[in-house]
């Protein structure tokens, strides 16, 4: 039994033994290497996942070749392409690893099999995907609204520890500044 896994979903519902066997036989438990994708832009978006351990990063290539980063995820944050999953389109973002991760992914008949057969498990999704909403509409206004030395703030905040994990250039991807402002920000 993964107590990982077990202890993630108990922070919001309350499934009894019997109905944990049901949920943790729809998830799959993966390794990824450092630089591995998990979802590759222009692909069928087969999986979520739920991390236990290591760093990912959903991202998109622009047209001039630069990486914009949509999202970081570490232990117990769920990270896909989540328009491409839940509309069962091909990807527009890539997922892949900063560094070597262990997840748990679940597909799209499987999480509707699972939400049909424990009913408490639709209700588990709905308020992880309400706090997805949450956390994207703040980034976004935050990139709006914000500052790049207030951005970089609330990325030490929202991302406690990450600043030793994660490429600078990566992190000034993920706040809209140069490599450069980046520097003058972290010293």
């Amino acid at each position: 039994m993964s107590h990982f896994l077990k202890a993630h979903i108990q922070e919001i519902i309350n499934p009894t033994d019997e109905e944990f066997e049901i949920i943790q036989s729809c998830f799959t438990k993966k390794r990824f290497r450092k630089k591995q994708f998990l979802v590759q832009e222009h692909q069928p978006v087969l999986e979520i996942f739920l991390i236990e351990k290591g760093i990912l990063k959903s991202s998109i290539i622009d047209n001039t070749g630069k990486e914009h980063i949509l999202q970081f995820a570490a232990s117990n944050w769920w990270i896909s392409d989540f328009a491409g999953f839940f509309k069962q389109e091909t990807s527009s973002l890539a997922v892949d690893c900063i560094e070597d991760s262990e997840v748990y992914a679940i597909s799209y008949d499987d999480l509707n099999k699972l939400c049909l057969q424990i009913p408490m498990m639709e209700h588990f999704f709905r308020v992880k995907s309400n706090f997805g909403y949450v956390a994207l509409q703040q980034r976004i206004l935050s990139l709006m609204s914000k500052s790049a030395k207030e951005r970089y703030e609330d990325f030490i905040k929202q991302y406690p520890g990450f600043i030793d994990h994660i490429p600078k250039q990566l992190i000034a991807s993920y706040l809209g500044v140069s490599r450069e402002t980046l520097s003058r920000l972290y010293n």
